[in-house]
């Protein structure tokens, strides 16, 4: 009977190979929806090196407003230009990296294809998730060394990326808590069981990014930001009167209306897209959760703007195959090399390093 060599794939199929995975897990994953290479995109996707005086490193350009009024009527302009403030971000580069093996040739013999299929497929998910994971815990400002729900990874080796060194907490001016009733300071120690989400929050929260010039994106020529929440945030939504009167009485009352469908929700500025990465404290026990008695439940949800986040995105992830114990076994290994940044600069407006483009409300999940 002939057996089919399963490593013995040329360089031009490990190629397709690759991208295939890739394009795989960039339609699995959640963030891809907010990929884009200008600076109106909500995460910005930086795909080229800058050469530095230290080397090559991923770098872009944050470009600050203008702070002097100008001259008037025909007073001297020569000499009194303003030079425009650019904040140069790094994005730390890192390498994830993960794979497959068969039991053995026994084993394998009739599913050869078949391995080599679900391999591929699980791999696939496996960059995806892992991509979406580490990306809700940078907009976060949650070290990797934690899961999305609080818990500790166990011996993760997500710690040893370049960028995780760069994960900060909210800045002062873009972490806030809702009381229920109003944004307070940011302070996760203070969340009490009554600061649970509603519709006055997204109104609040939409007028609190504009008032700090967190700058909105743009679309039709409105202005809109992007609310990621927890489908239990969401699932509290649904039960606030106020939320259900503006969802089914603001946009199209028939069968496509979102309160309906569960689809996608644009309501006073904010789209609202739930997910469950976004951070919460589900994972951790009580004693170890958020409140002055550290057990209440919660979770950061996200208002991002324009550049709330920036990703290097450096090609196609590398695709290898190898034979093991004289060709009786076979594996598959996928390496992934990108970087997340939240990216900070000097707001004029606070007068303070902030975070460019992320506002973190924390409440209760119930």
């Amino acid at each position: 009977m002939a057996e089919t060599n399963f490593a013995a794939l040329t360089p031009d199929q490990k190629i397709v190979w690759a991208r295939d995975v890739w394009k795989a897990a960039r339609d699995q994953m959640f963030i891809n929806r907010f990929l884009g290479t200008g600076p109106t995109s909500m995460i910005q996707r930086v795909k080229e090196l800058t050469k530095t005086e230290k080397g090559e490193e991923c770098i872009f350009h944050l470009l600050a407003d203008l702070v002097g009024d100008g001259v008037s009527n025909d007073n001297e302009r020569e000499g009194n230009e303003e030079a425009m403030q650019s904040y140069p971000q790094k994005i730390g580069i890192g390498l994830i990296s993960h794979g497959v093996k068969s039991k053995g040739k026994l084993a394998d013999q009739k599913t050869v294809i078949n391995f080599r299929k679900n391999g591929k497929d699980l791999l696939a998910y496996w960059v995806a998730n892992r991509v979406d994971q580490l990306a809700f815990l940078t907009m976060s400002g949650i070290d990797f060394s934690f899961q999305n729900n609080g818990a500790a990874r166990a011996s993760s080796a997500f710690t040893e990326l370049e960028f995780a060194n760069d994960v900060a907490p909210p800045s002062s001016n873009r972490h806030v808590n809702w009381t229920g009733s109003a944004l307070a300071a940011g302070d996760t120690a203070t969340i009490e069981a009554t600061y649970t989400p509603s519709y006055r929050m997204i109104v609040d929260l939409v007028a609190y990014g504009k008032d700090h010039y967190v700058k909105p994106l743009m679309s039709g020529g409105k202005e809109y930001y992007v609310l990621l929440v927890k489908p239990g945030t969401l699932a509290a939504l649904k039960k606030d009167a106020d939320y259900q009167r503006a969802v089914v009485t603001g946009l199209p009352r028939n069968e496509k209306n979102p309160f309906f469908t569960g689809g996608t929700v644009t309501i006073d500025g904010a789209v609202i897209h739930e997910h469950r990465l976004v951070y919460s404290t589900q994972g951790l026990a009580s004693g170890s959760k958020w409140g002055a008695g550290s057990d209440i439940e919660g979770t950061r949800t996200l208002l991002c703007g324009a550049q709330a986040m920036a990703m290097a995105d450096l090609g196609p992830p590398e695709w290898n195959e190898k034979d093991f114990q004289y060709g009786s076994k076979h594996g598959i290994n996928i390496d992934k090399m990108f970087g997340l940044l939240k990216p900070k600069f000097h707001s004029i407006y606070d007068g303070a390093v902030e975070d460019f483009g992320i506002v973190a409300c924390d409440h209760y999940l119930g």
